[in-house]
This record gives structure tokens, sequence and C-alpha cells, in this order.
């Protein structure tokens, strides 16, 4: 029992971190669920569902169709609606019903897309995974797919900025906060994974000079963009001064020299605690660093961190292993729905994340671009 959750929630599930990734770019997302899977997406994880359409749909799986393995009814539904609709593409993602019956997506997917001639894929969710994991795929299959295999760079300073969702950056206004600060070191901003922008601004990527994987999402589209155009990237967020040092070692990546994340942390006794995605958090630790002079330790919670942690860093595994984790820390960073694990006695600064605590605290979500 030591993974279960009896006083903070889990975060976003992989299901909601493909519809996050997926949501502006013209094509129809299908969750392969009796229901609950879109319930809890869209009254929890996205909050741009009551302002921007998207094509996200439901299978609506029924008991019977899921013992007798009835793929026939699921398949004519999405080619019924994709013949009126006219998405982009098909994404499909599974839910933990379709994995235990050991649907076989793939071949669904290619089925659509042969009848249908729309491009169709799958991502292997099965809601025991994180949004990191659904929502990198999904991007990864994006950049496998649908950029032009003919771009070429023209600019020097240009580069693409991969693994942004609301999941962890909020509103688009915070998005545009990031590329501001970037565009005011010279850089051009060519697309922006995957908010803020369309599918035929993605397929320039191969445009870029650079790319920045501002979050643990983009990792896996990055490394599909450096094998596909043999564009370097680099990883971290535009946070604060740091920004600064940011755009030199971007500089020196679309240089070809080498180099993929900003790894300058203070080692030593930590004096503060993050808890969040490691990117953001890393990025956040780098800054209150260079302000404080003291070290920082950043807590992981989620799935996808290899060579995303720092010297004091960890990842952490359920309720149980982040509290003891936290039972020494004397200033702590993190969502509120954190405070009840944290020791009595420690200073609790909030800082938001709609993968963790959902709309609750959407007015207070951090800018990281201002922090």
């Amino acid at each position: 029992m030591r993974q279960s959750y009896r006083i903070i929630p889990v975060y976003t599930a992989d299901v909601s971190g493909v519809c996050s990734a997926l949501y502006e770019l013209g094509g129809m997302t299908v969750m392969h669920d009796p229901s609950g899977c879109n319930s809890t997406y869209n009254t929890h994880d996205e909050i741009r569902w009551y302002d921007q359409d998207s094509l996200i749909y439901i299978s609506g799986l029924t008991e019977m169709d899921a013992i007798m393995g009835n793929d026939e009814k699921f398949i004519h539904d999405i080619e019924v609606a994709a013949s009126e609709l006219k998405p982009k593409f098909i994404a499909l993602a599974g839910s933990p019903i379709p994995f235990m019956n050991g649907t076989d997506f793939p071949a669904l997917a290619q089925i659509i897309e042969e009848e249908m001639k729309i491009p169709a894929f799958s991502v292997p969710t099965n809601g025991m995974h994180d949004y990191v994991y659904g929502a990198g795929i999904a991007l990864a299959e994006i950049a496998e797919r649908f950029t032009d295999p003919g771009s070429k760079c023209t600019n020097p300073r240009s580069l693409n900025l991969l693994g942004i969702t609301p999941l962890d950056f909020g509103p688009v206004s915070h998005v545009q906060k990031l590329k501001e600060s970037l565009e005011r070191m010279g850089w051009d901003v060519i697309s922006t994974w995957a908010m803020g922008d369309s599918l035929d601004a993605l397929s320039r990527s191969g445009e870029a000079a650079v790319n920045l994987v501002v979050s643990s999402v983009g990792i896996r589209a990055a490394k599909v963009l450096e094998r596909k155009f043999g564009t370097p990237y680099v990883i971290g967020t535009p946070v604060g001064e740091f920004t600064k040092e940011l755009s030199e070692v971007l500089e020196q990546a679309a240089d070809k020299r080498n180099v993929s994340y900003l790894r300058n942390r203070l080692s030593g006794t930590p004096q503060v605690t993050l808890i969040g995605e490691p990117v953001t958090m890393g990025s956040l630790a780098a800054v209150i660093e260079r302000r404080t002079n003291h070290p920082v330790q950043v807590l992981c919670p989620l799935e996808e961190y290899e060579g995303l942690l720092g010297e004091n860093d960890r990842a952490v595994r359920g309720e149980e292993e982040t509290e003891a984790a936290l039972k020494h820390a004397e200033l702590i960073v993190a969502d509120p729905l954190y405070r009840p694990i944290c020791p009595a006695g420690c200073r609790f600064f909030e800082l938001p994340h709609i993968a963790f605590s959902g709309r609750i605290y959407l007015r207070k979500l951090p800018v990281f671009a201002e922090l």
C-alpha cells in the first residue's frame, strides 16, 4: 500500500495528457472509455474547455461491448464523426478497461486511416501513468508524422518551444510571457508545442536552429526532431533572470556544441524544497540558488525524470514516500494541496499546479517568466 493516496490527490492521468497536448491542433481525439475519463478531463484538467472548441470525444464503451470485444462499433462511430467534422488527424487514447481487454489500438488506427484517408494514430495510455507520459508521446507522434521533412533552418536565432500545455503553464497569456522573454533576448519563436499555435505552425519546426524543452512533456518530441532534422535541444524553462543564462546556452547549442541541459546547481544541504515537474521546478531552483546562494532540493513525483534531477534532487513515489522526504524540510514551495502532508513547523509557499489541484487555484497560477 506504499503508493496509495489518502490525503493528497494524484496527478493528471496520461489520457488527459494526450487530450491537452492535442487540444488546439485541429485533430479529433477519442478516449475509449465508458465516460469517466472525459468527465474528469473536462471538469478538472482542461481550463480551455468552455472557451475554445476542440474535437474531443468519449467512445461510450458499454459493458457488453467490452466483454464481446465489439471494435466495429468503435470504428463506425469514429468514422461517422470524422466524415462530418473532417479533422486533420484522429488520435486514439486508451483507458483501464480496454487495456485490461487487450484492445489493439494500433490496428484500429490503421483501419481508420486506410478507410477514411485521414492520418490516425494511437497513444498507448491506460490511465495508470501521469500526464507527462501521455502528452509526451502524443507530441512525439505529431513530430514524427506532421513536420515537413523539407524544412531547413534559415535563421540561427530561431527556436521551437516544446512541452507547453495548460497542465504546467496555465492560460495562453502565461505562455505569451515566456515567448516575449525569449524574444527580448533576440530569439524568433517559430512554434509553440502545443499551445497558442496551429498544426501548420508546428509543421515548420524543422526551420528552427535549436529547440527549447520547457517541461518534461517536450523531451520525446525534441528527440524526434533531433533525429529527423538534426536540431539540437536545450532543457530549461525561462524563469526570471535564468532566461539570460538559458539564452546563452541556446546559442551554444545552435552552434552544435552539444549542450542538452543547463546544470549549474549548488551542492550541499538544501535550504528550500520544491515539489513538482522536474524541468520547471529545476529552473526555478536555479533562480532561487542564484538569488540566495543556498542549495535547493526538487522532489519529483512524476514518472519521467531521467537526466533531469540535480545532486540534491530525488524522485518520490506515492504519498507516504513524499511525506517521509518532507519530514525535515524547513521551507517548502509546492501546490497548496501538499500542505496537509508537510511538517507542522515548516514555512510553506503556495505554487499552484493545474496538473495536481485542477482549477481550484486558477487565479493564483504562477507566471514563470515573471518569477
